[in-house]
């Protein structure tokens, strides 16, 4: 996908975010973000996404919804009667997809 510097730095962001709450990797984090985003028509910063904080984002991308079809926010008030071990990690893409080649 193609991105202004504010747009980079935004997904730069919620890669961060999900290799500081979830301990994956880094490479990991761009592969999820790629494989979600890879054809989406982003506009430059601020995009429309930027009203959410990094790392609500960061939950879709690594988590599915709990059965009520909710996912933590990342605001710890939201977020207090969510127990994560509840919630069923989304699986990394494929090694071989072109989504660890984008990055």
């Amino acid at each position: 996908m193609r991105l202004d510097e504010g747009m980079l730095e935004y997904f730069r962001d919620i890669s961060e975010e999900m290799v500081s709450r979830f301990g994956i990797s880094r490479a990991e984090a761009v592969a999820r973000i790629n494989e979600r985003y890879q054809n989406a028509e982003i506009s430059a910063y601020p995009d429309l996404m930027c009203h959410e904080f990094p790392e609500y984002w960061a939950y879709g991308l690594y988590y599915y919804p709990d059965a009520a079809g909710r996912l933590p926010t990342g605001d710890e008030e939201d977020d207090e009667d969510f127990d994560l071990s509840t919630l069923e990690i989304r699986p990394a893409p494929a090694k071989d997809s072109p989504a660890w080649t984008l990055g």
